[in-house]
């Protein structure tokens, strides 16, 4: 019998949490109102309520005025608390800080700043990742901001949307609850979680007649230097004749790159998609640490051989939406 009054209990909290947060704006910055703002007793408050009212019945009972002076003294404090309550959240202005790419299975951290304009310190705020029992409570000095940060474990890879965020205060009596909900239009980019113990990088499995000019001497070049390229490793530059004469060079033997590195579903040897993503994953970031230049072919997408931070999150953003 208990069981069959929670479920609907908790089916009818969960649809009222889905209304809710679909009535509610994408923003990644909010200012709290009396529009947005809740407040509901908590059980302290509740029982503050039953206390009270067992005192007025005994005072009118015996005809006590002191015990009238005390329930109204306890009621009016508790009124003071509600709208001391209720101030602390109204007015506070929240902007979100999206959060850097990740891997799956790691965790996304991300930061709130809270900006307080009014000339009173707010106490006891805290905010928390919706559906998740930390908080993490801040005070927000008077005309002053404060900084949250907060983390939350994307379910998968991919672009995700990030989760829904609660902000509340029991501040000052821990009476009333006084909360606001918050919805995020920030997104996070989620990478495949990289193979833990890869397989050595495949061999080349492309030829790029560019790569090849980089080993022919240009006239006037002395046997085995040449101009300084774009995307010449450090070690291939003559440090000490650039030196001398400004000029950067590079050793023409370490410099060239006659084959280009093609990475492919189809290499890995792998059938789970899941699977032959972390592999890739994982040698993507093996050739970017070894200074290779690697393409990348995933579905109907191909990426141009290249090297570099910017390359690599190109390939790692075309893994993550395959």
């Amino acid at each position: 019998m208990k069981s069959f009054v929670l479920h609907p209990l908790r089916f009818l909290t969960t649809r009222f949490s889905s209304w809710l947060q679909n009535r509610l704006p994408l923003a990644d910055r909010i200012t709290l109102n009396q529009h947005n703002v809740y407040i509901l007793p908590t059980r302290a408050g509740l029982m503050m309520g039953v206390t009270l009212l067992v005192l007025l019945v005994a005072s009118i009972n015996y005809q006590l005025n002191l015990g009238y002076l005390l329930t109204f003294l306890l009621a009016g404090c508790a009124l003071v608390a509600m709208h001391v309550a209720h101030a602390n959240l109204r007015g506070l202005t929240m902007h979100l800080v999206a959060p850097d790419a990740c891997y799956a299975r790691a965790t996304a951290r991300f930061s709130a700043n809270l900006q307080n304009s009014r000339k009173s310190t707010r106490y006891g705020l805290a905010l928390a990742v919706q559906d998740v029992a930390h908080w993490v409570e801040t005070d927000v000095p008077a005309q002053a901001s404060a900084t949250v940060q907060l983390a939350f474990t994307p379910p998968r890879r991919g672009l995700h949307r990030l989760p829904t965020l609660t902000v509340h205060t029991l501040f000052p009596l821990g009476t009333f609850r006084v909360w606001a909900v918050w919805r995020p239009a920030a997104q996070v980019m989620v990478y495949p979680a990289p193979e833990t113990q890869p397989p050595a990088l495949p061999a080349s499995s492309a030829h790029d007649d560019n790569c090849h000019t980089g080993g022919v001497p240009q006239p006037g070049e002395p046997d085995g230097l040449r101009a300084y390229r774009r995307g010449d490793t450090l070690k291939t530059i003559v440090w000490k004749k650039a030196a001398k004469t400004g000029e950067l060079v590079s050793r023409e033997h370490l410099a060239r790159q006659p084959h280009m590195l093609w990475l492919e579903p189809q290499l890995t040897q792998l059938n789970q998609l899941e699977a032959q993503l972390s592999r890739l994953c994982a040698w993507v970031l093996m050739a970017e640490k070894t200074g290779l230049r690697y393409g990348l072919r995933i579905g109907t997408q191909e990426i141009a051989p290249a090297n570099g931070l910017a390359h690599q999150q190109r390939c790692l953003q075309a893994l993550a939406m395959a």
